[in-house]
């Protein structure tokens, strides 16, 4: 019987994203597969934790191509992003968790090109009014992604339901980085 490969990165990503430290034979464990069928698959742990950096940033790279984040009000899209981004938050929790990646040609580009499609969402909201100004662009793309991540940890332990995960990502973030009116200062 075949290994399906990306039944075995996504229990890689179950075990790395919250346990970046542990050993191949867990990993296999998790999968249903023997330590030599992973070696087979991934000839060691460093091409493992490279392809699941991969399927990460790919997985996200179609999030942001499914909300068409480049079309439309800048809050609308940004909803949109939340509801494709939020069933691969495991995925994101595993990337922001993981220094290795970083040093890697492929994968920096990759980071790269959807870091700038996320700033370019940010700075077209902030200049369609949406979006807190006094907050850079490049903040509100950091933090979204670690907060996508943190929603990826929160399943994961149990802390929160992945029914309830796109609604509690929105809220929380969208109510620190929506724009409000100046309120009047109390005397």
């Amino acid at each position: 019987m075949a290994t399906d490969r990306d039944a075995v990165l996504e229990a890689a990503v179950g075990v790395l994203s919250r346990r970046p430290t542990a050993h191949l034979d867990e990993i296999a464990r998790a999968a249903g597969i023997s330590r030599a069928t992973l070696h087979r698959l991934f000839p060691g742990r460093d091409a493992l934790i490279r392809e699941v950096g991969l399927l990460g940033l790919q997985r996200f790279r179609a999030a942001l191509d499914t909300a068409a984040i480049e079309d439309g009000d800048a809050h609308a899209a940004l909803r949109r992003l939340v509801d494709a981004v939020v069933p691969d938050a495991a995925l994101c929790a595993f990337l922001a968790g993981e220094n290795q990646l970083y040093d890697d040609e492929a994968i920096d580009e990759l980071w790269e090109s959807q870091i700038v499609r996320m700033h370019a969402l940010f700075l077209r909201g902030q200049q369609q009014g949406v979006f807190r100004v006094e907050l850079s662009a490049a903040w509100l793309s950091e933090a979204f992604f670690d907060l996508v991540a943190g929603i990826g940890w929160a399943i994961q332990d149990g802390r929160l339901a992945p029914r309830d995960a796109a609604f509690s990502l929105a809220e929380l973030f969208l109510g620190g980085a929506l724009r409000t009116p100046p309120q009047p200062h109390p005397q």
